[in-house]
Protein backbone atom coordinates (compact mmCIF):
# COMPACT_ATOMS: atom_id res chain seq x y z
CA UNK A 1 0.00 0.00 0.00
CA UNK A 2 0.98 3.75 -1.10
CA UNK A 3 2.33 5.26 2.00
CA UNK A 4 0.73 9.03 2.90
CA UNK A 5 3.76 10.53 2.39
CA UNK A 6 4.76 8.79 -0.94
CA UNK A 7 1.36 9.59 -2.23
CA UNK A 8 1.47 13.26 -0.95
CA UNK A 9 4.33 13.50 -3.04
CA UNK A 10 2.75 11.41 -5.90
CA UNK A 11 -0.36 13.97 -5.96
CA UNK A 12 1.91 16.90 -6.06
CA UNK A 13 4.22 15.59 -8.67
CA UNK A 14 0.84 15.20 -10.65
CA UNK A 15 -0.44 18.38 -9.84
CA UNK A 16 2.80 20.35 -11.05
CA UNK A 17 2.94 18.37 -14.15
CA UNK A 18 2.76 20.32 -17.30
CA UNK A 19 3.19 23.74 -16.35
CA UNK A 20 4.14 23.50 -12.74
CA UNK A 21 1.45 25.38 -10.91
CA UNK A 22 -1.22 24.32 -8.76
CA UNK A 23 -3.51 27.05 -9.09
CA UNK A 24 -4.00 26.42 -13.02
CA UNK A 25 -4.02 22.84 -12.61
CA UNK A 26 -6.97 22.94 -9.89
CA UNK A 27 -9.10 23.79 -13.17
CA UNK A 28 -8.24 20.47 -14.29
CA UNK A 29 -10.47 18.32 -13.24
CA UNK A 30 -9.05 15.06 -15.09
CA UNK A 31 -5.91 15.68 -13.04
CA UNK A 32 -7.61 14.97 -10.01
CA UNK A 33 -9.86 12.28 -11.43
CA UNK A 34 -6.59 10.34 -12.09
CA UNK A 35 -5.85 10.21 -8.37
CA UNK A 36 -8.89 8.79 -7.20
CA UNK A 37 -8.02 5.06 -7.32
CA UNK A 38 -4.88 5.97 -4.74
CA UNK A 39 -7.15 7.50 -2.58
CA UNK A 40 -9.47 4.57 -2.84
CA UNK A 41 -7.24 2.57 -1.66
CA UNK A 42 -6.14 4.56 1.32
CA UNK A 43 -9.94 5.45 2.14
CA UNK A 44 -11.54 8.46 3.15
CA UNK A 45 -11.14 7.66 6.74
CA UNK A 46 -7.56 7.11 6.40
CA UNK A 47 -6.38 10.03 4.19
CA UNK A 48 -4.31 12.75 5.43
CA UNK A 49 -4.48 16.13 3.37
CA UNK A 50 -3.27 19.01 5.12
CA UNK A 51 -0.43 19.55 3.27
CA UNK A 52 -2.71 20.86 0.48
CA UNK A 53 -4.75 24.00 0.19
CA UNK A 54 -8.50 24.41 0.32
CA UNK A 55 -9.18 24.96 -3.14
CA UNK A 56 -7.36 21.63 -3.90
CA UNK A 57 -8.45 19.72 -0.85
CA UNK A 58 -12.28 20.35 -2.05
CA UNK A 59 -11.51 19.50 -5.44
CA UNK A 60 -9.53 16.36 -4.51
CA UNK A 61 -12.35 15.18 -2.02
CA UNK A 62 -15.21 15.79 -4.43
CA UNK A 63 -13.80 13.69 -7.18
CA UNK A 64 -13.19 11.00 -4.37
CA UNK A 65 -16.80 11.67 -3.10
CA UNK A 66 -18.56 11.13 -6.83
CA UNK A 67 -16.56 8.33 -7.34
CA UNK A 68 -17.78 6.82 -4.22
CA UNK A 69 -21.00 7.56 -4.91
CA UNK A 70 -20.66 5.95 -8.61
CA UNK A 71 -20.09 2.69 -7.41
CA UNK A 72 -22.99 2.69 -5.10
CA UNK A 73 -20.79 3.57 -1.70
CA UNK A 74 -23.59 6.45 -0.81
CA UNK A 75 -22.05 6.23 2.76
CA UNK A 76 -18.47 7.28 1.96
CA UNK A 77 -19.40 9.42 -0.64
CA UNK A 78 -21.43 11.58 1.85
CA UNK A 79 -18.48 11.28 4.07
CA UNK A 80 -16.34 12.56 1.71
CA UNK A 81 -18.45 15.36 0.11
CA UNK A 82 -18.97 16.51 3.98
CA UNK A 83 -15.07 16.83 4.63
CA UNK A 84 -15.03 18.91 1.25
CA UNK A 85 -17.86 20.78 2.40
CA UNK A 86 -20.11 20.38 -0.72
CA UNK A 87 -23.25 20.71 -0.48
CA UNK A 88 -24.15 19.79 -4.28
CA UNK A 89 -22.82 16.58 -3.59
CA UNK A 90 -24.60 16.07 -0.26
CA UNK A 91 -27.52 16.80 -1.82
CA UNK A 92 -26.76 14.20 -4.50
CA UNK A 93 -26.49 11.64 -2.26
CA UNK A 94 -29.68 12.61 -0.61
CA UNK A 95 -31.27 11.85 -3.82
CA UNK A 96 -29.46 8.37 -4.37
CA UNK A 97 -30.50 7.78 -0.73
CA UNK A 98 -34.64 9.26 -1.45
CA UNK A 99 -34.43 7.10 -5.01
CA UNK A 100 -33.79 3.94 -2.60
CA UNK A 101 -36.44 4.79 -0.25
CA UNK A 102 -34.11 5.00 2.62
CA UNK A 103 -35.64 7.47 4.05
CA UNK A 104 -33.33 7.82 7.23
CA UNK A 105 -30.12 8.23 5.67
CA UNK A 106 -31.56 10.70 3.45
CA UNK A 107 -32.71 12.36 5.86
CA UNK A 108 -29.76 12.85 7.81
CA UNK A 109 -27.88 13.47 4.38
CA UNK A 110 -30.37 16.76 4.02
CA UNK A 111 -29.73 17.85 7.19
CA UNK A 112 -25.36 17.61 7.02
CA UNK A 113 -25.98 19.84 3.60
CA UNK A 114 -28.56 22.40 5.43
CA UNK A 115 -31.44 21.58 2.61
CA UNK A 116 -34.28 22.53 5.01
CA UNK A 117 -36.86 22.44 1.90
CA UNK A 118 -35.97 19.09 0.67
CA UNK A 119 -36.26 17.86 4.30
CA UNK A 120 -39.24 19.29 4.38
CA UNK A 121 -40.25 17.53 1.23
CA UNK A 122 -39.52 13.95 2.49
CA UNK A 123 -41.33 14.55 5.83
CA UNK A 124 -44.30 15.30 3.74
CA UNK A 125 -43.60 12.52 1.87
CA UNK A 126 -42.87 10.33 4.59
CA UNK A 127 -46.15 11.31 6.56
CA UNK A 128 -48.50 10.50 3.71
CA UNK A 129 -46.55 6.90 3.76
CA UNK A 130 -47.48 6.59 7.11
CA UNK A 131 -43.99 6.71 8.03
CA UNK A 132 -43.94 8.62 10.74
CA UNK A 133 -40.92 8.13 12.71
CA UNK A 134 -38.79 9.66 9.58
CA UNK A 135 -41.20 12.74 9.53
CA UNK A 136 -41.30 13.42 12.83
CA UNK A 137 -37.05 13.58 12.38
CA UNK A 138 -37.05 15.71 9.67
CA UNK A 139 -39.77 17.96 10.44
CA UNK A 140 -37.97 18.01 14.35
CA UNK A 141 -34.28 19.18 12.21
CA UNK A 142 -36.52 21.93 10.08
CA UNK A 143 -38.64 23.13 13.30
CA UNK A 144 -41.59 22.60 11.08
CA UNK A 145 -43.98 23.05 13.58
CA UNK A 146 -47.56 22.26 11.21
CA UNK A 147 -46.24 18.97 10.04
CA UNK A 148 -45.59 17.98 13.73
CA UNK A 149 -48.16 18.58 14.94
CA UNK A 150 -49.79 16.43 11.65
CA UNK A 151 -47.87 13.46 12.88
CA UNK A 152 -48.78 13.77 16.47
CA UNK A 153 -52.34 13.75 15.20
CA UNK A 154 -51.59 10.45 12.90
CA UNK A 155 -50.10 9.29 15.53
CA UNK A 156 -53.09 8.98 17.71
CA UNK A 157 -55.10 8.16 14.80
CA UNK A 158 -53.42 5.32 13.57
CA UNK A 159 -53.19 2.23 16.56
CA UNK A 160 -49.18 1.09 16.03
CA UNK A 161 -48.61 1.79 19.61
CA UNK A 162 -44.81 1.10 19.20
CA UNK A 163 -43.86 3.79 16.52
CA UNK A 164 -46.40 5.98 17.97
CA UNK A 165 -44.26 6.12 21.26
CA UNK A 166 -41.01 6.54 19.25
CA UNK A 167 -42.68 9.38 17.14
CA UNK A 168 -43.78 10.77 20.41
CA UNK A 169 -40.17 10.59 21.72
CA UNK A 170 -38.72 12.70 18.72
CA UNK A 171 -41.85 15.28 19.07
CA UNK A 172 -41.09 15.42 22.72
CA UNK A 173 -44.50 16.94 23.53
CA UNK A 174 -46.11 16.83 27.13
CA UNK A 175 -49.35 17.22 26.00
CA UNK A 176 -49.45 14.64 23.38
CA UNK A 177 -47.44 12.16 25.72
CA UNK A 178 -51.00 12.92 27.95
CA UNK A 179 -53.06 12.44 24.96
CA UNK A 180 -51.48 9.45 23.53
CA UNK A 181 -51.10 7.58 27.00
CA UNK A 182 -54.68 8.32 27.76
CA UNK A 183 -55.89 6.26 24.28
CA UNK A 184 -53.18 3.25 26.07
CA UNK A 185 -55.27 3.35 28.77
CA UNK A 186 -58.18 3.08 26.60
CA UNK A 187 -56.75 0.43 25.00
CA UNK A 188 -55.27 -1.38 27.75
CA UNK A 189 -51.69 -0.78 26.19
CA UNK A 190 -50.79 0.08 29.97
CA UNK A 191 -46.77 -0.12 29.39
CA UNK A 192 -46.87 1.61 26.48
CA UNK A 193 -49.29 4.27 28.95
CA UNK A 194 -47.09 3.94 31.72
CA UNK A 195 -43.86 4.93 29.48
CA UNK A 196 -46.03 8.01 28.19
CA UNK A 197 -47.23 9.33 31.60
CA UNK A 198 -43.38 8.68 32.71
CA UNK A 199 -41.83 11.20 29.62
CA UNK A 200 -44.87 13.46 30.52
CA UNK A 201 -43.70 13.79 34.40
CA UNK A 202 -47.65 13.25 35.40
CA UNK A 203 -48.05 11.93 38.75
CA UNK A 204 -51.67 11.71 39.19
CA UNK A 205 -51.74 9.90 35.93
CA UNK A 206 -49.22 7.53 36.85
CA UNK A 207 -51.09 6.54 40.17
CA UNK A 208 -54.02 6.35 37.86
CA UNK A 209 -52.73 3.79 35.66
CA UNK A 210 -51.34 2.08 39.11
CA UNK A 211 -54.29 1.44 40.89
CA UNK A 212 -56.34 0.32 37.58
CA UNK A 213 -53.61 -2.29 37.19
CA UNK A 214 -53.03 -3.34 41.05
CA UNK A 215 -56.91 -3.84 40.96
CA UNK A 216 -56.29 -6.28 37.65
CA UNK A 217 -53.37 -7.69 39.77
CA UNK A 218 -50.62 -6.84 36.93
CA UNK A 219 -48.46 -6.59 40.06
CA UNK A 220 -45.23 -6.22 38.29
CA UNK A 221 -46.56 -2.92 35.73
CA UNK A 222 -48.41 -1.29 38.73
CA UNK A 223 -44.60 -1.36 40.44
CA UNK A 224 -43.23 0.45 37.67
CA UNK A 225 -46.42 2.98 37.77
CA UNK A 226 -45.88 3.67 41.47
CA UNK A 227 -41.68 3.44 40.53
CA UNK A 228 -42.18 6.44 38.27
CA UNK A 229 -44.62 8.50 40.46
CA UNK A 230 -42.32 7.98 43.15
CA UNK A 231 -45.28 6.74 45.32
CA UNK A 232 -43.62 5.10 48.62
CA UNK A 233 -46.43 4.05 50.17
CA UNK A 234 -47.80 2.15 46.86
CA UNK A 235 -44.41 1.00 46.67
CA UNK A 236 -44.08 -0.43 50.31
CA UNK A 237 -47.48 -2.00 50.17
CA UNK A 238 -46.47 -3.80 47.07
CA UNK A 239 -42.94 -5.42 48.44
CA UNK A 240 -44.48 -6.09 52.19
CA UNK A 241 -47.59 -8.02 50.94
CA UNK A 242 -46.94 -9.58 47.40
CA UNK A 243 -42.90 -9.88 47.38
CA UNK A 244 -43.48 -13.53 48.30
CA UNK A 245 -46.65 -14.38 46.01
CA UNK A 246 -44.65 -13.56 43.05
CA UNK A 247 -45.42 -10.42 40.21
CA UNK A 248 -49.44 -11.14 39.55
CA UNK A 249 -51.43 -11.73 36.03
CA UNK A 250 -48.51 -11.57 33.10
CA UNK A 251 -48.76 -7.77 31.20
CA UNK A 252 -51.78 -7.54 28.98
CA UNK A 253 -50.45 -8.60 25.21
CA UNK A 254 -50.21 -5.89 22.64
CA UNK A 255 -53.05 -6.00 19.64
CA UNK A 256 -50.72 -4.89 16.95
CA UNK A 257 -47.21 -3.83 18.35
Amino acid sequence: MTTDSNLGKKIMVKIKDGNNSISSTEKDVSKFSRLVPSLMRIGVDNLKLTMFNPDTKFQLLSALGEEYRKKGNLNDAAKTFLLAENKNGLNSVGEDYEKLLQFDNCIEVYKMSENYERLIGVGKRCLQEIKLKQAAKAFVITNYDEGLKQVAKECLEHYRFDQAFEVLLIVDNKEKFIEFGNRCVEQREYAYAINSFGKAGDVNKLNMVGDILLKDEYLQLAYEAYKLADNEIMIEFLKENFAKGGTGKAAPSSKNS
